[in-house]
């Protein structure tokens, strides 16, 4: 199948006016239900906001569900296991080596998973991550939030916003009853790519300085029937084949040297689930651009085709996949990399590998820079200094020129070195916290979010349990 050109310049035509059903108006809105805007929402809600939050598809988790990138990447500045209280919740461990530098709704939420069964608690079995259920963790978000007061739209794509003349915003949504209209007094734009942000004229950056290029997408997918018992006797009989979750260079060389494989990465790299016969599969990549339709569509059909050769080179010629088969691809490819929004500050790859302090932290991050090859295969991966993190303060949040809307999740104001690092999804959650939490304020007041203090954002974020340095 051949997917559709892009016509050459992209010519514009103009559309009839039209109208739309107003949906409303809130204090704060929510634009993306992925984890910086389950996060925004959950902490604009603590804060005592009226919350609406408005998403694409027809449930809730973004790239943990839709696109089912899975685990939970670590959140640890060193290799910290998790403890549980005396009253059995999960508890982040405050002693020892290292700590969890996120927290606050992130850890309600692994906490809530956990036990539900959906989740797997960090630990060095799972290497710090946090393998989860996609299912479940789509029930836990639905009821986190209804137990938050916070109301849903679900099957709206957000296209436009405009200003109002009272100082607040108009979000313009597709939806199957026709375009809806949504007022708030604040905006918080988590949908990945800046979307709102970028319609509103803030100004931004795509891919790497030198060329534009962006880190390549992905379409993960879920396989069952794995045989653990097989494969790790593979491992154990093939130490120099497979390192951490990653490896099986020889049998890869083969399957390439037959014809079997042809695929842009140089491994194949999986991650456990909460299901012992099951993995998941992190091993396509695609170079495009995430906010190009064209690009989209040959991605989804170029990596369709890679999945299929992965799924069939699994069964063939690996251990412990013999009876395996794909049981879920992600709905759609996930995407690492789009527009970073400039702020009023720019987070530095310097300021992450050197582990930098912000007095307006609202938000902390250990994960490695981890800048995958947009051309092929090849992975940057440095880590900061043993036992530090670094911090986000609360001007990447706020976009140059534009008052009423913040940004949070992978779109905040970074280059392109920092971007790798902060754009996974337990950061994303403590980035939506803090621009929840500050949108919440300013709502309250009357104010635009970058007038409102960042120590009294951190005091607000410190009371919803964020992991925030010593004031």
């Amino acid at each position: 199948m051949t997917a559709l050109r892009p016509p050459a310049g992209l010519p514009k035509v103009r559309l009839a006016p039209r109208s739309a059903i107003h949906g409303g108006r809130t204090e704060v809105l929510v634009v993306g239900g992925g984890p910086a805007g389950f996060g925004a929402a959950m902490g604009a809600a603590a804060a005592g906001a009226e919350v609406v939050l408005v998403e694409r598809y027809g449930f809730l988790g973004g790239n943990a569900t839709a696109a089912l990138v899975m685990p939970l990447m670590s959140f640890h500045n060193e290799m910290q296991q998790a403890v549980a209280g005396d009253d059995g919740r999960l508890l982040p461990t405050d002693h020892g080596e290292g700590e969890p530098v996120v927290a606050g709704v992130l850890w309600m939420l692994l906490d809530r998973l956990v036990r539900a069964r959906g989740a797997i608690a960090p630990s060095p079995a799972t290497g710090y991550t946090v393998p989860f259920d996609p299912e479940l963790f789509k029930l836990v978000t639905y009821d986190m939030l209804d137990g938050c007061g916070v109301r849903l739209l679900l099957h709206a794509f957000a296209s436009d916003c405009v200003a109002l003349p009272d100082g607040g915003t108009r979000c313009v949504f597709e939806t199957k009853s026709g375009p809806v209209v949504i007022d708030a007094d604040v905006v918080v734009d988590c949908t990945g790519d800046g979307d709102l942000a970028a319609a509103a004229g803030a100004p931004y950056e795509v891919g790497r300085p030198e060329d534009g290029l962006t880190q390549p997408m992905t379409l993960m997918f879920r396989v069952g029937n794995f045989d653990r018992d097989g494969f790790v006797g593979y491992v154990r009989d093939h130490p120099d084949q497979w390192r951490g979750v990653h490896g099986l260079w020889d049998l890869i060389r083969e399957a390439r040297d037959a014809g079997e494989l042809d695929l842009p990465r140089e491994d194949v790299l999986f991650f456990a689930t909460p299901h012992a016969d099951e993995v998941s599969v992190n091993s396509t990549r695609f170079g495009g651009l995430g906010t190009s339709v064209w690009d989209l569509t040959r991605a989804e059909l170029a990596m369709h085709h890679q999945l299929a050769q992965i799924a069939r080179f699994l069964r063939d010629r690996v251990p412990g996949f013999g009876g395996s088969y794909v049981i879920q691809s992600g709905v759609q490819v996930g995407v690492r990399e789009t527009r970073r929004v400039l702020g009023d500050y720019q987070l530095t790859g310097e300021d992450v590998l050197s582990a930098r302090s912000f007095p307006d932290v609202v938000a902390r991050g250990a994960y490695p820079v981890d800048i995958h090859n947009p051309n092929g295969p090849g992975t940057i991966l440095r880590r900061l200094p043993r036992g530090t993190s670094y911090d986000i303060p609360l001007r990447t949040l706020f976009p140059r020129g534009v008052d009423g809307l913040l940004v949070a999740g992978r779109c905040i104001s970074g280059d392109h070195v920092a971007h790798s690092s902060y754009r996974i999804m337990p950061i994303s959650m403590a980035t939506g916290q803090a621009a929840g939490v500050c949108a919440a304020l300013a709502a309250r007041v009357g104010k635009p979010p970058r007038e409102i203090p960042a120590e009294q954002v951190q005091r607000v974020l410190r009371a919803q349990g964020a992991s925030l340095p010593d004031p």
